[in-house]
């Protein structure tokens, strides 16, 4: 048995999830509102404030599945009571990043800026504090599309290990490599 698929989802207050005739679950909450198909051997059925997804045969695709439509409609709820947040620094010299609209200015040490129009669901905030890296703050509804954007952004200056300069995570630890020697 999936020791993650057999868990019930317990619903928050003002959360209202929906089981359409094909499989749609839809779920509403105060941030907004999202929605998946789940496959239809999964059966997903609400008993009050429980939420359980359930799975036909002992198939390996099924116990594959099981899990998985359990953990999407888990982050679905957590995104639409309480939403997510991903927090990136830049770190190096001269590594600024600021918000014109939807549209994220990153200068990075090329020869020229970057301007990363993020999606809609995305809203992004830089702040530059004096003495410490810039910090670009990204919050959402949707798992996944927060981590899509904050992969993305990451991508465009990874963190390289001899002087630790890059786009990181906040409390991402970076492994360090120690330099050449100096010769005799």
């Amino acid at each position: 048995m999936s020791r993650i698929g057999k868990l019930p989802i317990t619903l928050p207050e003002k959360v209202e999830v929906t089981v359409s005739s094909n499989n749609e679950v839809t779920v509403k909450g105060p941030k907004g509102s999202l929605s998946t198909i789940v496959d239809r051997d999964i059966t997903v059925s609400q008993d009050g404030n429980t939420l359980l997804v359930e799975r036909p045969t002992e198939q390996k695709r099924h116990k594959a599945m099981h899990g998985l439509y359990r953990s999407l409609i888990n982050n679905m709820i957590v995104g639409v009571s309480q939403g997510y947040k991903e927090d990136l620094e830049l770190v190096g010299v001269g590594y600024k990043a600021s918000m014109a609209g939807t549209t994220l200015e990153l200068a990075l040490g090329y020869s020229h800026n970057i301007f990363l129009s993020l999606p809609n669901e995305v809203t992004a905030t830089a702040v530059t504090e004096k003495g410490k890296a810039p910090v670009i703050t990204l919050e959402s509804i949707d798992k996944q599309l927060i981590g899509q954007v904050a992969a993305k952004i990451r991508s465009l200056r990874k963190v390289e290990p001899y002087k630790g300069k890059g786009i990181r995570f906040v409390g991402e630890v970076v492994r360090r490599k120690a330099g050449k020697t100096a010769s005799k």
